[in-house]
């Protein structure tokens, strides 16, 4: 890498900044918050109204990041007609558009339920517009205490180095926040396999060519988002 810089600023005459590829963090919440939102505003013309019920929760399997659905679910459950059926959509759009920038550390927000239970309009004052404001201010309150959780991708690594160099290895990986989840020897060779926080990863290329004379190698991929 350092190599192909100093040729692109020496060939091209190009001012480079170079650092570490970014990280896809996430946002979630670990608990089940209420909500009971009034929206109001009057200034002398048409004013604006509306009141959202409800509660936002973290979806089954997305509390602790592990198997997390990392989409983000409405569910309108009120009965009768406090709030009107075509508010509804507005308020579903609304929520939507909060979960793209989470309140935290302006990361997508996943595995986040919006339940809304009940509400109250205003025959003159309330509106599509009324109601996004207050189904956006009432997720940003019911997310300050609903435990928000910054979630940071884990990859599979997969480790294949002679077997002298088996201890240098499980040192590297562990000091790099992995965990190892198997060890396997095969025609002497020694394959380890790690979870390990992609933040942690970058370098490692380097480190393990430097620490196995350039014969070790790895593969990684995906795995699950889990709590930094």
């Amino acid at each position: 890498m350092f190599v192909y810089c100093e040729r692109m600023k020496r060939e091209y005459d190009v001012d480079l900044i170079v650092g570490n590829p970014t990280v896809n963090y996430r946002e979630t919440v670990c608990a089940k918050a209420k909500f009971n939102y009034l929206h109001k505003k009057q200034s002398g013309g048409a004013g604006q109204y509306a009141k959202v019920i409800g509660y936002i929760e973290p979806i089954d399997g997305g509390a602790d990041g592990q198997d997390a659905d990392l989409s983000c679910q409405f569910m309108d459950k009120t009965e009768g007609n406090n709030v009107p059926n075509e508010y509804i959509p507005a308020i579903e759009k609304a929520f939507h558009e909060c979960t793209k920038r989470g309140p935290k550390t302006g990361y997508p927000v996943v595995g986040v339920r919006y339940v809304l239970t009940d509400g109250n309009t205003h025959v003159v004052d309330s509106s599509t517009m009324a109601f996004q404001i207050a189904t956006r201010d009432s997720f940003k309150v019911a997310y300050k205490a609903a435990e928000p959780s910054v979630l940071e991708p884990i990859m599979d690594v997969e480790v294949t180095v002679p077997m002298e160099f088996q201890g240098g290895i499980m040192g590297q990986l562990v000091k790099r926040r992995g965990t190892i989840t198997n060890t396997q020897t095969r025609s002497g060779l020694y394959i380890l396999n790690a979870d390990v926080p992609l933040s942690a990863m970058f370098g490692y290329a380097t480190e393990i060519r430097g620490s196995t004379q350039g014969i070790g190698e790895f593969s990684m991929e995906y795995k699950m988002h889990m709590p930094v």
